[in-house]
């Protein structure tokens, strides 16, 4: 993956649902988006990140920072590396940053 963009996102109304996280500024395909930010936690919730820890074990955590407004796309521009979010295509300015939150959302648009 290359290249990091630090802060160029914004939380703004989504068409998908609620609130999202836009671009501001053009992203280009491979980029480190930013961390997926928040405290360990046991319980799945609202905002909760599942990332794999090995073998058949999860981190869960719950998040703190401007990613957990990321909204759900079966046709996504971002995906997770762990805790890491890297834009999986170019994402031009304006643009709502998607992830695939997995099977059990394979339904939803």
């Amino acid at each position: 993956m290359t290249g990091r963009i630090g802060s160029a996102l914004t939380v703004a109304p989504s068409s998908i649902h609620g609130h999202g996280v836009f671009a501001i500024t053009d992203i280009a395909a491979g980029t480190h988006i930013g961390t997926y930010e928040g405290r360990s936690t046991d319980a799945d919730g609202t905002h909760v990140l599942w990332v794999e820890a090995g073998g058949d074990s999860w981190e869960l955590i719950e998040g703190t920072g401007i990613l957990r407004w990321l909204n759900h796309s079966s046709t996504p521009n971002a995906e997770f590396d762990g805790a890491e979010l890297y834009a999986i295509v170019d994402i031009e300015a304006g643009i709502e940053i998607t992830f695939d939150y997995g099977p059990d959302w394979s339904e939803v648009d």
